[in-house]
């Protein structure tokens, strides 16, 4: 029994519709009854939560294999380190953790968090491998869908960095592959990139195109995106983390790619293009 961890999110409902897509033995963690009640009828379903520790023993019972993921809150650490104890607890024979892109050498925001959360399980008696996605093409719908839906652009105080966005559908199919046979990917760490390093003025002409009509990126200073973030009603430790990301991204590390999850999963990866065909009614104003 493989169980997967923050089944409604998105890394996790991705992992989860690509093991269930592989036959694989499922059971989802959700964090209450109302979300397992919409999950797949195809997975056994559980409400456990990682700051409960007898939730999650229960959980975990009869699991051989687990996927470690958390939102990112505050409590990252100390939650997905919750897990890994019961993991360890509970005799789990293979774990793997969602991490990110910057935890093996960026010392803040998220991936610092992760790197925390990695030194734990390396410590811990578990067999484990690690995924380390970088940005999500999802997120450009969710971060920036509103504003280019009303008025055709979107606003980040990133400059002309490339980012080698992954859609997330690609870190499901890994994870599955993965979980489905462990053996060769005991101790390893990948780095998930996308096919292609593009910045914001160049996901705005993919945008353009796309949807039929234009869409531009306008980059602003940091003050401005952080007075925007913070009057949308996003707490300072996020808007403080967003910004110390896009520090990173702007570093130009986030612009790599590898063959890496072709090599995994034995397909080609996704590309933005087809993520944006597949996805235009979130990008055009109502009724357009």
């Amino acid at each position: 029994m493989i169980l997967i961890t923050g089944a409604s999110g998105t890394a996790g409902g991705a992992v989860l519709g690509a093991a269930l897509a592989r036959g694989l033995p499922v059971r989802a963690m959700y964090r209450s009854e109302a979300e397992a009640g919409r999950g797949p009828a195809a997975a056994e379903r559980v409400v456990a939560d990682f700051a409960d520790a007898e939730s999650l023993r229960k959980a975990l019972d009869g699991v051989d294999a687990a996927f470690i993921v958390c939102g990112a809150v505050p409590s990252l650490v100390e939650l997905e380190g919750n897990m890994i104890e019961a993991c360890a607890a509970a005799g789990v024979g293979h774990v793997v953790l969602n991490s990110a892109l910057g935890a093996g050498d960026y010392p803040k925001s998220f991936p610092s968090w992760h790197a925390q959360v990695e030194a734990k399980l390396k410590a811990s008696s578990l067999r484990w491998t690690i995924v380390r996605p970088n940005g999500f093409m999802q997120n450009i719908a969710v971060y920036n869908g509103a504003t280019i839906r009303a008025d055709g652009a979107f606003f980040a105080a990133l400059g002309d960095a490339k980012v080698s966005l992954i859609d997330v559908r690609d870190i499901g199919d890994v994870v599955a592959s993965i979980l489905g046979a462990p053996a060769p990917h005991v101790g390893k760490t990948y780095e998930l990139n996308g096919p292609e390093a593009l910045s914001n003025a160049d996901i705005a002409e993919r945008l353009s195109r796309a949807i039929g009509t234009p869409v531009a990126y306008v980059d602003i200073p940091e003050a401005a995106q952080r007075e925007a973030m913070l009057g949308a009603g996003m707490p300072d430790w996020q808007v403080t983390a967003v910004l110390q990301l896009q520090d990173y991204y702007r570093s130009g590390r986030c612009a790599a790619t590898s063959p890496i999850i072709a090599e995994i999963t034995g397909k080609p990866q996704r590309t933005l293009d087809a993520y944006l065909a597949e996805n235009v009614q979130l990008f055009r104003r109502s009724g357009s």
